[in-house]
């Protein structure tokens, strides 16, 4: 895949959000009339674009009629040993930025804290985000194969 793109009501405040994740801002460019970039981390590349006349975001994570994309997964197994001390610092992370800069940064909005999975024959560490414009982000980690 060569990337997700992202609508966005505030790409500084986007940016900023994706930052403090690990991402870093590879490209800057415009689509016809609108700011928009590429950012590289966690294994993959975003696209942020900013929508001059934003609408909120459907509700995808709680709203159990919602159709359409869901939200983006990222795989930490490679990442940390430990998904639950990995979002405990994320939050420190943006309590802090938020502290320092308030207008584009707010404190992390957990949707779900860390549990365990199993899909198949493999337990996942799970946890899921909101992003700067409410979406949801899904953080997962492999802990075990379960022989069947």
């Amino acid at each position: 895949m060569h990337h997700v793109s992202i609508c966005t009501a505030d790409i500084h405040r986007a940016i900023a959000f994706y930052e403090l994740l690990g991402f870093t801002v590879c490209e800057r460019f415009t689509t016809g009339y609108t700011l928009a970039c590429w950012m590289e981390g966690l294994n993959g590349r975003i696209e942020l674009i900013q929508i001059p006349e934003p609408k909120p975001a459907p509700d995808a994570f709680s709203d159990e009629h919602y159709v359409g994309y869901y939200h983006l997964s990222f795989d930490l197994t490679d990442t940390t040993e430990d998904l639950p001390a990995w979002l405990d610092a994320l939050k420190t992370r943006f309590e802090l930025a938020s502290q320092e800069n308030p207008e584009a940064v707010r404190p992390l909005r957990i949707l779900l804290e860390p549990q365990q999975q199993q899909i198949g024959n493999t337990v996942y560490d799970v946890a899921f985000v909101a992003d700067s414009d409410g979406l949801p982000l899904e953080f997962i980690r492999r802990t075990a194969e379960i022989s069947r």
